[in-house]
């Protein structure tokens, strides 16, 4: 199917843009997303139905007189073009007494990005794809106690025009890739699932994705695990030490220092829906978030991680920051809006999720830098604990301060050994309690760069994809609990 955003298109809706814009306005932009998707999936030896889907539209915001107005259309005609601005204008205009003044963005540069590829899905027919999943699939049936298995992969393909009335136009290309695998094992009553790593091994660019994160060979392990947690015992209880993998880790990030550090959540705009921040705007600059091993960036420029890019939705370029370095939180996650709004620092990461949704403050790539241990020191460093592996759920209260978490695998620690596995392991703890606790950050062999594929925020609701990585942590005192807990 034709995209509305080829190369010799982008002129075109430049020109109707500005032939269709209202006379009177400060300044008005155009955001234009052309987006296709395909899903495939192998469950229990069977091809699923492809799922495939083409979108497309624009949303418009227009600045007057100290009001801002928005409307989205999938008409990109000029009269198209032309209705939507006159109703964001109409917006602008009701809402110019009554609301936040915001300055429009000025935004003259222009720029472009383009996820980095080193092999062209192309080259990779939809039965070359259905091939790979159905071999992949069957190797994760290690034993008859396999139940349930199934091999996905996932791609979405992202193009984005910003155009600005102050001359800016910015362009960029996205192309996702979200592989995954898994296999449930079943003796009696009970169940154990193991999965290739939740979810979270996804990221931008083409085929080497899969290599990039081991897919075509993980699947006699996973299937493997699922058996060895059926005979496993249950993870026990206590306060212990535990070492932490990159692929639970990324979800620690994400809940108790991604959400927490959303300015608009800080400033109260999520309050009826996601909830609000146990951070205030006067612990910024100040307030020991972590321990002084603790060192966070915000960090779209990474190659191929799932939120990287060259510009946020707002046309603002993007920078590697400091969050957090050595346990002090420096700067929130604040887009031109909300830094506008809060006279404090922030970055560039107003991001929407499609054409018919605002941007608003997210999170991009945010991780945790590595250090200099090696794992087999952070593990040889604890007494007893234990090894905590892929994130299987998380609860986490209104200010994303107390949480819990469950994982689908742990590995007994005893005198600086690991030991036998263990099921259903979960821990809890207060996030600057816990981060405080931290005492080890694994060096760069450790350190893996993933994503999480469905962060849901906003009213309306926007799922969007958020990068992280981590190497592999250790924390000390951390309460630590078995299924039968």
């Amino acid at each position: 199917m034709a995209t509305v955003i080829s190369p010799s298109s982008a002129d075109t809706l430049e020109q109707r843009f500005r032939n269709a814009l209202p006379l009177g306005i400060d300044e008005a932009t155009l955001r234009v997303i052309d987006e296709e998707s395909e899903w495939l999936a192998v469950t229990r030896g069977t091809v699923q139905p492809v799922h495939s889907s083409f979108d497309s539209g624009a949303m418009v915001t227009v600045w007057s007189g100290g009001g801002t107005g928005i409307a989205a259309t999938s008409d990109v005609s000029e009269s198209g073009l032309r209705a939507a601005l006159a109703e964001a204008k109409r917006w602008a205009d009701a809402t110019a007494e009554r609301a936040i003044a915001v300055a429009p963005p000025s935004l003259t540069h222009s720029g472009s990005y383009a996820s980095p590829h080193e092999r062209s899905w192309d080259e990779f027919d939809l039965g070359d794809r259905i091939t790979l999943l159905r071999d992949v699939e069957a190797q994760l049936v290690v034993d008859d106690r396999i139940v349930d298995t199934r091999a996905s992969l996932g791609r979405r393909d992202v193009r984005s025009l910003l155009l600005s009335s102050a001359g800016g136009q910015i362009e960029q290309t996205f192309n996702f890739v979200y592989p995954m695998l898994v296999a449930t094992a079943a003796s009696g009553s009970d169940a154990q699932t193991r999965t290739f790593g939740r979810g979270s091994y996804c990221g931008q660019g083409g085929v080497e994705v899969l290599d990039r994160y081991g897919f075509c060979d993980a699947a006699p392990r996973i299937g493997a695990e699922a058996v060895a947690l059926l005979e496993a015992p249950n993870c026990p209880t206590g306060t212990v030490d535990i070492v932490v993998a990159p692929d639970q880790m990324i979800l620690q990030i994400h809940e108790s220092i991604g959400h927490p550090l959303e300015l608009d959540r800080i400033l109260g705009d999520e309050r009826n829906y996601a909830g609000t921040s146990f951070v205030t705007p006067d612990m910024f600059g100040s307030f020991q978030y972590g321990s002084e091993l603790l060192n966070v960036t915000f960090d779209p420029t990474v190659p191929g991680q799932l939120a990287s890019y060259a510009f946020d939705d707002d046309g603002t370029p993007a920078t590697r920051q400091y969050l957090i370095k050595d346990g002090v939180l420096l700067r929130p996650l604040g887009s031109a809006t909300s830094q506008a709004r809060s006279g404090m620092e922030g970055v560039a990461n107003s991001r929407a999720c499609s054409w018919n949704r605002p941007p608003i403050d997210r999170m991009a790539n945010l991780n945790i830098e590595p250090g200099a241990t090696p794992t087999s020191a952070l593990v040889a460093g604890v007494e007893h604990g234990v090894f905590m592996h892929t994130n299987n759920s998380w609860s986490i209260d209104d200010s994303r301060n107390k949480f819990q978490f469950g994982c689908e695998m742990g590995q007994v620690i005893r005198n600086g050994e690991l030991a036998e596995i263990v099921r259903n392991p979960g821990y809890r703890g207060i996030s600057r309690n816990f981060w405080r606790n931290l005492s080890g950050v694994g060096d760069t062999d450790s350190f893996a760069v993933m994503g999480t594929p469905n962060c849901g925020k906003g009213e309306l609701n926007q799922v969007i994809g958020t990068g992280h990585a981590s190497p592999v942590c250790r924390f000390n005192n951390i309460e630590v609990f078995g299924a039968d807990a």
